[in-house]
């Protein structure tokens, strides 16, 4: 067959691998450098960069390559729309290594039948989800979104973050955590507003700036400052 295959890939999670597609695809013929991707992304969600690039990369007389049919489309209208392009741009489709023409009636038929079937099995995975869900909720064993940090990273952060030597930024890299989660702890941990005044009345006025000053290379930490006024306080 003339022209070029051009592959397509997709996981829909992050954490998948796409090593089997990728070696699928060039199994079926397509070289590495025309092989198109998408990580972390549904087949129901219409807008893939990776699907894109490879539609647009598709001329007339090539053909575009994917593994299985729900790797390209989980929902009837989104598998007609991708044919629909394809026959106007006179492309065939291969399917794990058969070859559907999009333009020919019984090739589109065979493709929309495939893709009931792929838009089944996602209407299927959606209601195993809720009702495994609603299982591990009825069982409580089904909660809210865990904190970021555990109780004891929470404390090694403040303490850390006390002494000084990090900037917030390092502590988000330090913790793999992000800088607004850093700004947050340590807003929490900051004592309530009567409580700091009264530490800042016991603090004379040049003690205070002499201590704001020692603080400046260290992003003026109010915790830093709080805990060493406390200390010399206490």
């Amino acid at each position: 067959m003339s022209g070029l295959k051009i592959g397509y890939a997709r996981v829909s999670t992050s954490g998948q691998d796409l090593t089997a597609q990728r070696e699928g695809l060039i199994a079926l013929g397509v070289d590495a450098e025309n092989i198109h991707v998408d990580h972390g992304l549904a087949g129901t969600n219409r807008s893939r960069p990776g699907l894109r690039e490879a539609l647009v990369a598709v001329r007339a007389g090539d053909t575009l390559v994917v593994t299985k049919l729900d790797r390209l489309a989980r929902s009837l209208p989104d598998a007609r729309d991708i044919a629909d392009e394809l026959t106007r741009k006179g492309v065939s489709l291969s399917l794990g290594g058969s070859i559907y023409d999009p333009a020919d009636p019984v090739g589109r038929l065979l493709f929309n039948v495939l893709g009931m079937v792929a838009e089944f099995e996602a209407d299927l995975i959606r209601a195993r989800t809720r009702e495994g869900m609603a299982i591990a909720k009825a069982a409580g064993k089904l909660r809210g979104k865990q904190p970021k940090l555990t109780a004891t990273k929470r404390r090694h952060l403040l303490a850390t973050h006390a002494a000084g030597t990090h900037t917030q930024t390092e502590l988000a890299e330090l913790f793999d955590i992000s800088r607004a989660t850093v700004y947050r702890e340590l807003q929490r941990a900051l004592p309530p507003p009567s409580r700091r005044s009264s530490v800042a009345k016991k603090v004379p006025l040049i003690l205070r700036c002499a201590v704001t000053t020692y603080a400046a290379p260290h992003e003026r930490s109010l915790l830093g400052f709080v805990s060493y006024t406390n200390s010399l306080t206490s």
